[in-house]
């Protein structure tokens, strides 16, 4: 007589709010509805060896693999649908929960509730590869600050990809973080490795990036071809890089500056906000700056009105000067500038430069016609 043998079940204890902390990274990485619905699974590895649960997922433009900490009773991996999962994930009622998996099954219990979910054909699902090893360690805050201060300026538009990347320039020991959609460049400076880089990382997956790294301290960055992994304490990316030669910015940045402003950058936006509000849409949201003495007076004009305000500056340099700027964009650079602002203007036709106090962050912003 033939003895059968059940399949060995394998236990995994872990708390919700660890998991879901987890999943919510990963549910914006892996696409809900694709026509590949093993795009759409998530792959969970059980190891007992390190207690470590490894839940990863793709879109094709990114890999991501994120680990918590965890009771396995034995190794084990299987592939579920991502959102399906997510979903039970966050509606269970107890933080303490035990995933079971039995067979083709995985159970989710915790409090009072059960549930059942057929996994995937695992042999299936395309394998992930993570570099080991990183050619260089970063500041997770710095980078994730330097993807931050430069994003909004990505263009949304299709006609020249390159403009809707973040260019990640490196040379001895510094970064620079450079994103352009034609009508202005912002870079933002930061500590980074000694070796010569220059990459492309699409604007959509800086954004993911961005939310991953939120809880790492330092990171670990490794090149590959047409691939940037990035290596935190429970975080791994493969982020998928753009191909194309982003336009020499350098050559917009004005060198002979005529005029020079320094004050609150505080001051300056709220300033900015105000008299936006009756800037004509109709043109390029239009705000008029007259720099004179140490004041600066803005003007705005539209469909219902007019709109003046003033503010004193902490020191100006130069000749007087009148330039006009998109309200919108004089205040999203704003936005990004703490402290004292410097505003370095070299005549009403040539795009006027803001900077940090620490000069680490920089806006050139394309001029309207006065």
């Amino acid at each position: 007589m033939t003895t059968l043998t059940a399949p060995a079940t394998t236990k995994i204890n872990s708390t919700k709010k660890a998991l879901v902390e987890k999943l919510s990274i990963l549910e914006r990485i892996i696409p809900s509805r694709n026509s590949n619905p093993l795009l759409t699974a998530l792959k969970v590895e059980a190891r007992a060896y390190n207690s470590t649960l490894v839940l990863a997922g793709t879109s094709l433009e990114i890999d991501m693999e994120a680990s918590l900490s965890a009771e396995v009773q034995r190794d084990a991996s299987f592939i579920v649908p991502m959102h399906l999962f997510a979903q039970i994930i966050k509606n269970l009622s107890g933080d303490l929960l035990t995933l079971t998996l039995e067979g083709t099954e995985v159970v989710i219990a915790a409090g009072g509730s059960d549930f059942r979910i057929q996994t995937g054909d695992l042999n299936a699902y395309p394998p992930l590869h993570f570099a080991e090893r990183s050619d260089e360690r970063v500041s997770a805050a710095q980078f994730r600050q330097a993807l931050t201060s430069v994003r909004y300026a990505a263009s949304n538009e299709a006609f020249q990809a390159v403009f809707r990347g973040l260019k990640f320039e490196q040379s001895a020991g510094r970064g620079r973080m450079v994103a352009s959609d034609g009508y202005r460049v912002i870079i933002q400076e930061f500590s980074a490795g000694q070796d010569e880089r220059n990459v492309l990382i699409p604007a959509r997956s800086a954004d993911e990036v961005i939310r991953a790294l939120s809880k790492e301290d330092q990171i670990g960055l490794t090149y590959g071809d047409a691939l940037l992994t990035i290596t935190g304490k429970d975080i791994r990316m493969n982020v998928k890089l753009l191909d194309g030669d982003f336009p020499d910015y350098e050559r917009v940045i004005p060198k002979a500056v005529t005029t020079t402003v320094t004050g609150s950058t505080v001051v300056f936006r709220e300033a900015v906000n105000r008299v936006a509000v009756l800037s004509d849409k109709n043109a390029n949201n239009r705000i008029e700056l007259l720099i004179r003495d140490q004041r600066v007076t803005l003007t705005a004009e539209g469909d219902y009105g007019r709109a003046v305000d003033t503010f004193e500056t902490s020191s100006k340099t130069g000749e007087d000067v009148a330039i006009a700027f998109n309200a919108a964009f004089l205040a999203e650079s704003l936005a990004h500038i703490d402290g004292d602002f410097t505003m370095d203007i070299s005549g009403s036709t040539l795009p006027g430069i803001l900077r940090n106090a620490a000069r680490t962050h920089m806006a050139v912003i394309v001029p309207l016609r006065v």
